[in-house]
């Protein structure tokens, strides 16, 4: 019977050799996998040292010249503008999948204006009667319009923004991240129809009632009359 002794360097020798386990890089993909968790979720259940403030930041403006695109001749008068402000709660979410996974929701208060005009490029000749004497001067002019909506960046700003982990992960990859296109175009028709219910049209046509008035009758006339429609 061989003695033990002899074997136990081999054995040792061959334990020694022998490649490590799995544990370790097991392991190791685990601590990675958490690192990227924390990053991507850090700005949702707790709050990571801004290393941009650490190290400090650098603000360089490389814009280029403005082009001019087009001009056109204005042949209205702006009788009334409306500002607005609206709070857009947005939220998507995926079906079958928890909004922590899946699924954004922004908070977003909108300021804009809308204006409102009476169009005169398209008035005919019988727009306007003047009688015999100059004194009186009939003027029919169209309903006002309402202009689009204009956001004002100055005044907007999003409250908060909530997003999924796969969200979190495609902005990375993006090539615009947490875009805002869906929440300004919502604040934008939010704020158009507040306008459509006001009465800011017909208060253009008060203000473009008043200012022919008064120049009509800088020229002579005692009496001016408007109508739309």
């Amino acid at each position: 019977m061989a003695d033990d002794t002899e074997n136990r360097p081999t054995r040792e020798k061959r334990r020694r050799e022998r490649p490590p386990g799995r544990w370790p890089l097991a392991l190791a993909l685990a601590l990675v996998l958490a690192l990227i968790l924390a990053l991507v979720l850090g700005g949702r259940f707790f709050r990571l040292p801004v290393l941009g403030d650490f190290f400090g930041t650098e603000t360089k403006d490389r814009s280029g010249p403005v082009l001019l695109k087009s001009i056109q001749d204005m042949n209205r008068h702006e009788g009334a503008v409306g500002t607005y402000q609206v709070v857009v709660d947005l939220e998507k979410d995926a079906r079958f999948l928890p909004d922590a996974i899946r699924g954004t929701r922004t908070l977003y208060v909108a300021a804009g204006t809308v204006g409102a005009h009476v169009d005169l490029a398209g008035l005919g000749r019988d727009a306007v009667t003047v009688d015999e004497e100059r004194t009186t001067a009939t003027l029919r002019l169209p309903h006002a319009r309402l202009g689009e909506p204009s956001l004002d960046p100055e005044r907007s700003y999003a409250v908060s923004k909530q997003r999924g982990l796969l969200d979190r992960l495609g902005d990375l990859f993006s090539d615009n991240p947490g875009s805002e296109r869906a929440v300004h175009v919502l604040a934008a028709q939010c704020i158009g129809q507040a306008a459509g219910e006001s009465d800011l049209a017909a208060r253009a046509e008060r203000n473009t009632t008043a200012m022919l008035q008064g120049l009509l009758r800088a020229l002579g006339f005692e009496r001016v009359t408007v109508t739309y429609g």
